[in-house]
C-alpha cells in the first residue's frame, strides 16, 4: 500500500522566539544572495524588503531558517570584505529595515541567521586605515605583519592555491608605507587577515556577535573561512577560537545557531564541532553530484557518510551535518547535471533525505544554471517571465539563468511536476516526519545492494523507530529486494512519484524516484 498523499503534509511551525528546539536541529535552510533575490524599490539591486516581501513564498516552500549572505557595509558587490561590522549596507536598506524582516521570519516560523565575515576586513576599515599609518598605531596589531626579510626567512612567500583561494602571494605593501612591513591577505589585497592572537581583534568579534544576537534580533551565523584564521601548521588554534567563540554565542542567547565553512578530511573537520554546531559537508555535495549525473552509486554514499559521521560523532555526539548541492562559491547543480530535470530531482531527494540539515541556495528550487566566474553562480532570481518580473533584480543580466532557459517560478508553481512542487512537497513531507526532520537523527546501513540503489535507514537519535530511504538513480523502475534486515518493513507511506508497490519482500521503485518506508 501507499500514501503518496501525504506528501502534501504541512506542519504549522511555532514563532522561533517560543520554540524549544534550538535552530538547525530540524528543518530546511536556505541561502540568499540579498542583491540578486528581489528588488522591492525599483532600483535593480535586490534588497532586504524584497526578502520581506517574498517571506510568504519561503514560508510555502517550507523552509525554517534563511541565511543572508554578507549585509554589512562594503565596496564590492559580493560585500565579504566588510567596511562597518554594526551597519546595514545601504544598497540593501536600513537597520530598521532588516528588524522588520526579522519579525516578520519569526511569526512565520523562520529563524534569520547572517554571514559574520571575521577572517578578513576590507582595506577600507577604520581598523585598518588605522594600522596602515605604521608600527605604533594601536591598531597595527589587528593584522599580521612581517617584513620581506623575515617572510623570506620563515619561507612563507607564497602559498599554495587551494579550492578557497587562488592568491599565490598573499603578502602585500601598503601603497606609499615609509615602513618595509607587508601585510597577509590569503583571499586578495583587498581583503587583509586579522590577527586573532591579539585578543583586542577577539573582544571585538565577542561584542560584534552580541550585537547582532541581543540587540538586532537575528538567530545566528554562518562563519566564513573558519578554518583560515590560522595557518594550517597553527590549526589548534583554530578550534581554541571557536570553543571560545560558541561560549560567547550560546551564553549571549541559547539555542542560538553556529555554521562554518570548513573544508578539508573529515578527522580534520570534527574538532571544529567543538565550538561550532554545525559544517558544511562539500564533499559530499560533490559525491551527490557525482553518482546523481552517473546514474550509479559510485562513490558508495552511505559508506563515505558513515565514516564522516563517525568522524564527527567521536568530537560531538549532537554535531548537525550540513548539506548542500551546490552554493555562492561553487558550480550551481543545475549546470552540473545539465539541466536535467530527472536528475535534479534525484539530487533534491537526497538532499532532503539524508541525515543532516539541508541548504538550499536561492533558485536551486527552479534548476536556475550558473558557472564560474562567482558572478555567474550568482544571477538574478527568476521570479516570473522578464516581460511580467517586477521583481527580478538588474545588477547584471543572466548569462546562464534567463527565461529562455529556466522555467521562472510563476510558471513551476502551476505545474505540478516542476521542480519546486517536487522540492515543496518533499519538503513539507520532511518537515511532518518525525525522524526525517530530526537534523541529528542516526544514518543506518541497509542491506540492500543494487545497482543504481541508494538505501540507508534512518533511526531517532534516541535510538527508536527506524525509516526507510530508497532512491532509484536509474531511468527505469527497479524491483529493490530487502535483506533480513529490512524484515520490518510493511509499507510505503511517501513516494516521490507515483508506481511505487510493495509486494512481500520486495518493493518496486520508480525511474528517478524515492520511496519511504516504514
Amino acid at each position: 500500500m501507499t500514501a503518496a498523499n501525504s506528501a502534501q503534509a504541512n506542519t504549522t511551525l511555532a514563532p522561533i522566539q517560543s520554540s524549544p528546539v534550538p535552530v538547525g536541529q530540524t528543518g530546511v535552510h536556505y541561502e540568499i544572495f540579498v542583491r540578486s533575490f528581489a528588488d522591492s524599490n525599483g532600483d535593480g539591486i535586490g534588497d532586504l524588503n524584497g526578502i520581506t516581501n517574498k517571506l510568504d513564498y519561503l514560508s510555502d516552500l517550507g523552509v525554517s531558517a534563511i541565511w543572508l549572505m554578507p549585509i554589512n557595509p562594503s565596496p564590492s558587490y559580493h560585500k565579504y570584505d566588510v567596511t562597518d561590522y554594526y551597519g546595514i549596507d545601504q544598497e540593501y536598506g536600513t537597520l530598521d529595515d532588516f528588524k522588520r524582516l526579522i519579525s516578520e521570519a519569526h511569526q512565520r516560523g523562520i529563524a534569520v541567521i547572517i554571514d559574520l565575515v571575521l577572517h578578513h576586513t576590507s582595506i577600507q576599515h577604520k581598523w585598518f586605515q588605522e594600522a596602515s599609518k605604521g608600527p605604533d598605531n594601536p591598531y597595527w596589531h589587528y593584522y599580521k605583519w612581517l617584513t620581506p626579510a623575515e617572510i623570506k626567512a620563515r619561507k612563507l612567500a607564497t602559498r599554495d592555491i587551494t579550492a578557497d583561494s587562488g592568491e599565490k602571494n598573499p603578502w602585500h605593501s601598503v601603497r606609499g608605507a615609509n615602513y618595509p612591513e607587508q601585510y597577509y591577505g590569503m583571499f586578495w589585497s583587498g581583503m587583509p587577515d586579522l590577527n586573532f592572537d591579539h585578543q583586542p581583534v577577539r573582544d571585538e568579534f565577542f561584542n560584534i556577535a552580541r550585537y547582532w544576537l541581543n540587540e538586532v534580533g537575528i538567530d545566528g551565523f554562518r562563519l566564513d573561512a573558519a578554518r583560515h584564521l590560522y595557518r594550517e601548521a597553527e590549526e589548534p588554534k583554530n578550534h581554541e577560537f571557536w570553543q571560545e567563540f560558541g561560549k560567547v554565542v550560546e551564553a549571549a542567547k541559547p539555542g542560538a545557531y553556529t555554521v562554518g565553512e570548513v573544508w578539508t578530511r573529515p578527522e580534520r573537520i570534527a574538532p571544529y564541532f567543538r565550538g561550532l554546531k554545525a559544517n558544511f559537508n562539500f564533499d559530499l555535495q560533490l559525491a551527490i553530484a557525482e553518482i546523481v549525473g552517473k546514474e550509479n552509486d559510485t562513490e558508495d554514499l552511505v559508506e563515505f557518510l558513515l565514516y564522516v559521521h563517525k568522524a564527527f560523532g567521536n568530537v560531538n555526539p549532537n554535531f548537525i551535518d550540513a548539506l548542500l548541492l551546490s552554493n555562492h562559491d561553487q558550480n550551481r547543480i543545475g549546470s552540473l547535471l545539465k539541466g536535467n530535470l530527472d536528475q535534479l530531482k534525484v539530487a533534491a531527494s537526497l538532499l532532503l533525505t539524508l541525515p543532516g540539515l539541508p541548504y538550499l541556495y536561492y533558485g536551486e528550487e527552479l534548476g536556475m544554471l550558473g558557472m564560474k566566474p562567482d558572478e555567474y553562480i550568482r544571477e538574478p532570481f527568476l521570479w516570473d517571465v522578464r516581460a511580467r518580473d517586477t521583481q527580478r533584480t538588474r545588477w547584471r543580466r543572466g548569462k546562464y539563468s534567463t527565461s529562455q532557459t529556466v522555467h521562472p517560478l510563476a510558471q513551476q508553481l502551476s505545474d505540478p511536476d516542476s521542480l519546486v512542487n517536487h522540492y515543496k512537497r518533499l519538503i513539507h513531507y520532511r518537515n511532518s516526519h518525525p525522524i526525517l526532520t530530526n537534523n541529528i537523527s542516526k544514518l543506518l546501513p541497509s542491506g540492500i545492494r543494487q545497482k543504481g540503489i541508494v538505501a540507508f535507514m534512518r533511526q531517532d537519535a534516541s535510538g527508536g523507530p527506524c525509516v526507510l530511504l530508497i532512491h532509484n538513480l536509474t531511468k527505469k523502475p527497479i524491483e529493490v529486494v530487502f535483506s533480513p534486515g529490512e524484515e520490518w518493513c510493511r509499507c510505503i507511506v511517501f513516494e516521490t512519484k507515483p508506481g511505487g508497490s510493495f509486494l512481500n519482500s520486495r518493493v518496486t521503485v520508480p525511474a528517478y524516484g524515492c520511496v519511504v518506508v516504514e
